[in-house]
Order: C-alpha cells, then sequence, then structure tokens
C-alpha cells in the first residue's frame, strides 16, 4: 500500500541519485537515508528487476522492503526482455507518484546507462532487428571488435570489449543507419519533468576495502544458495535472456552446473570478475557524470555515511550533473527559440 508523507524536511529538493561500484555500500546507506528524509528508493539495477534473480543482484530483503518502499524490483520474469527506454519510463512515473505522496525519490543503483536514460533521456539509435542481430552473434567476437575498430574507433575505445551483447549491439546501429554508434545523438524527450539539480552522489572505497567488501559478499551469495537458485531459474528461462545472463554470478554458475569449472574455481572467477565490474563502473561514472564523490571509511556505519550524504545535500555543496547543465540549456535555447516573433 503508498505511503504518504508529511511534507519532505528538503521542499526543494525533487530527488537524489546516489550511485558508486558493486558492493560499496550504496542500498545500507540509502536505506537509512529514506529512513531519514521519508524517502523512497528507485532501484537503478538492471539485473534487479528480474523476479527470481534474488541472491546473485544483493537484492533488498523482504524486510527491507517492509521498511521503506522499493521501486523497479522484480518488474518482469527472467524470460523477458527489459531494457533502458522501459526504466526511464517506469522511474519518471515512480518519481512522480513519490513526489505527489510528499516523499523524497533515492534512485540508487550501479548500472550507468539506466542514470544516463533517467537523466538525459533516450538516444535516436533504431529498435533491434533480429535477422541482423542473429547474424551479429554468430560471428566471433576478435572479428565483430575488428570491424567495430575499422568504422567506429570512438566507440571502440570506449566499449567493454569483453561484453559481446553490447558490441552486437554497436555493430548493429551503425549497419541499420550507416553512421556510427557514437554519433548518435541524444533524443531529449519533452514529456520529462522540467530539469532540475538533483544532487547525484557516487560512493567509494579504497581498493583494498571493496576488494574484501566483494570476496564477504560472494562468499555470502554462495553460502546463501546461489547455486541452487540458479540451477533453478535455467527451469525458468534464464539461458535463453542474454541480458540477464550477463549477470556477474549467474554466468559462472551456470558453467559450474554444466561442469566447466570446480565450484571453488567458480567462487574465484566471480570474485575476479565483480572486481573488474567495479572497476568498469567506476569508470563510466567518471566519464559520464560529474558525481560529488563521498569516501566511505571501512569501519564507517550506513547511518553515517547518510547523515554526510545528507549534510552535502542540505549544506548545497553539491553540484549538478553535467547531463542536466546539457539538458537546461538544451531547453533554455528552445524556450528562446519558440519566443522569438516570425518572420516573414
Amino acid at each position: 500500500m503508498a505511503k504518504y508523507y508529511a511534507r519532505s524536511p528538503l521542499p526543494a529538493l525533487r530527488s537524489i541519485l546516489i550511485a558508486g561500484p558493486t558492493a560499496v555500500g550504496k542500498s545500507a546507506v540509502a536505506l537509512a537515508l529514506a529512513d531519514r528524509i521519508g524517502g523512497e528508493i528507485i532501484s537503478v539495477d538492471s539485473m534487479q528487476v528480474y523476479r527470481g534473480l534474488d541472491t546473485g543482484t544483493a537484492k533488498p530483503s523482504a524486510q527491507e522492503r517492509q521498511r521503506v518502499p522499493h521501486h523497479l524490483i522484480d518488474v518482469v520474469d527472467v524470460n523477458k526482455p527489459f531494457d533502458a527506454a522501459r526504466f526511464s519510463k517506469l522511474a519518471h512515473a515512480a518519481v512522480a507518484d513519490i513526489e505527489q505522496r510528499g516523499g523524497v525519490p533515492i534512485l540508487c543503483g550501479g548500472t550507468g546507462l539506466y542514470f544516463k536514460a533517467f537523466l538525459e533521456g533516450l538516444g535516436e539509435a533504431p529498435s533491434a532487428n533480429a535477422a541482423l542481430r542473429a547474424e551479429l552473434e554468430a560471428m566471433p567476437l576478435p572479428e565483430l571488435l575488428r570491424e567495430l575498430e575499422k568504422n567506429d574507433p570512438l566507440t571502440f575505445a570506449k566499449i567493454d570489449r569483453q561484453n559481446p551483447r553490447r558490441v552486437v549491439r554497436a555493430l548493429e546501429v551503425i549497419r541499420l543507419t550507416g553512421r556510427p554508434f557514437s554519433a548518435q545523438r541524444s533524443r531529449w524527450n519533452s514529456e520529462l519533468p522540467a530539469p532540475n539539480a538533483e544532487p547525484f552522489i557516487g560512493l567509494t572505497r579504497s581498493s583494498d576495502d571493496l576488494r574484501a567488501r566483494i570476496d564477504a559478499r560472494v562468499d555470502a551469495m554462495f553460502a546463501r544458495g546461489l547455486a541452487q537458485e540458479t540451477e533453478q531459474l535455467l527451469k525458468r528461462g534464464l539461458a535463453e535472456n542474454k541480458t540477464a545472463m550477463q549477470a556477474i554470478g549467474y554466468r559462472q554458475v551456470v558453467e559450474y552446473l554444466r561442469h566447466e569449472h570446480s565450484l571453488e574455481e567458480t567462487i574465484a572467477l566471480v570474485k575476479q570478475r565483480t572486481r573488474q565490474f567495479a572497476k568498469r563502473q567506476m569508470t563510466w561514472f567518471r566519464r559520464q557524470f560529474r558525481l560529488e564523490w563521498l569516501n566511505c571509511a571501512p569501519q564507517a556505519s550506513p547511518e553515517s555515511v547518510a547523515d554526510k550524504l545528507l549534510g552535502l545535500v542540505s549544506s548545497g555543496q553539491t553540484r549538478v550533473p553535467r547531463s542536466r547543465i546539457r539538458f537546461i540549456r538544451k531547453q533554455s535555447r528552445a524556450r528562446r527559440h519558440r519566443a522569438l516573433p516570425e518572420t516573414t
């Protein structure tokens, strides 16, 4: 049942964005912050949208969801598609609903593309072409990368070359449009709410601390039955969903269940892949956004970090994301253009 709040103690605040690498402690900080300001959490996680992907995505528990309302979790079955376009639509709807009830939306997660879609709208890239995608997916990854480097060096330099799904999508767009993937302009959606200066906070930790937290999280996931959960998900169509199969942990456990690795090798591989993913997340956020970074000390409690974050927000020390600045400037130019008198 929806909660209704007394007016937020931060009346000018439309929402708070919290990002950072996996295992940095975002969810716990968001929970503590929500308690303090009458907030509700919107998950910005491309894997938590899938029902059943619970253990491996560190999905909030039933008790945590009862404590603070969460949105965009368990949205679709594991064999169904989900993308940034649908996320953006649902996230903006959730923001509007929370605000209407007097709460503060807290967008929290590690999927940079979803943050970008929420803040900037969606690109002009064409929809998927089943025949072309099947052709590209049948090609070896090295061959795909050579084609991408030749036709779009900029995307080749930035893309995750270990992720065939993203490489295939970039080449699909290039072939369908005849233009570099990097040249696809952002399409601003006039139906989005008016731009606002949402605080965008990035959480970070020392490399040793983050590594220890990742290792502990992976060990806990396997202890809680990640392998058994994956086995059940395979019966529900996990292997047929290329997006869901990209989830770190599940992909490696599927290989374990196929007897490609031992359990010990699988656990070590999941830890390694998670560390690599965390590094890519940090690279993405630093390149794509202008976050206000907040370092979390190893022994700092989520409550103390939430207090520091709230202090930044309340004092106005946070900066407007560059994406929002671009949005504001574009909307301002559009308004000026509409205000000009017609000429004959």
